[in-house]
């Protein structure tokens, strides 16, 4: 059975093109016209990706994405907007999307995105790592899930994912482009902000104090690198 995709928009236009293709790619789709709707079955089925528009009647998707991950459904989420806005594309992320793609687009960028997407998902699920540990930090991949000092942290999967890489290259400088092709697995092009942005929120949660933090340096003009405490 192939990967179940939930594609949300409130144009049928677009939900039909974006159906057919889909399909056509080897996946099964479920479709929603609403923020309410899509919320509603996001939370009855386990959907391998959410194709989700932003401007939605009800419920916009950025509070779909909100509530999705609030609710830990870490369902991996495609955004679309037909607002080319580089606030409203980091806010999305930070609020837990992995991609988005701006209108108009073309449907086969649709779906090379959702195999990229599906492909960095996978990956990570299937690592044979069972623990990295930095300092006082502990990574476990196969559950997304980090501990610090014996307490659970929660992530979005992005930050996760972002977190994930940098444990597994402790110690080396990783710049923000290595970071976006890694993580995001493809290059957003002037878009370095996007990691900036993860980064701070990592270092929300695992950095004693954020002002002076031991784990994540700021490599000036380079990038970013995981390290040990000194």
């Amino acid at each position: 059975m192939g990967k179940n995709i939930l594609i949300v928009d409130d144009e049928a236009s677009i939900v039909t093109l974006l159906k057919f293709n889909v399909e056509q790619a080897g996946f099964e789709a479920d479709v929603a016209y609403d923020g309410n709707d899509a919320v509603e079955k996001a939370e009855r089925t386990n959907y391998d990706l959410i194709v989700l528009d932003l401007m939605l009647p009800g419920m916009d998707g950025m509070d779909v994405c909100r509530h999705l991950r609030q609710n830990r459904i870490d369902t991996p989420i495609l955004m679309l907007t037909a607002k080319d806005d580089e606030f409203d594309k980091v806010l999305g992320l930070e609020l837990g999307a992995d991609d988005y793609l701006t209108k108009p687009f073309s449907p086969k960028e649709v779906v090379a995105r959702i195999k990229a997407i599906l492909r960095r998902s996978s990956k990570t699920a299937e690592t044979n790592v069972v623990s990295i540990r930095v300092g006082d930090l502990v990574v476990y991949p196969e559950r997304y899930e980090a501990e610090m000092n014996g307490e659970t942290l929660t992530f979005t999967r992005k930050e996760f994912e972002l977190l994930y890489y940098l444990a597994e290259h402790k110690g080396r400088v990783l710049s923000r482009d290595q970071l976006l092709s890694a993580v995001w697995n493809y290059d957003f092009v002037g878009d370095t902000r996007i990691v900036d942005v993860h980064v701070s929120h990592l270092r929300e949660k695992i950095e004693p104090d954020t002002k002076k933090p031991t784990y994540i340096k700021t490599v000036r003009g380079l990038g970013y690198k995981l390290e040990e405490p000194k």
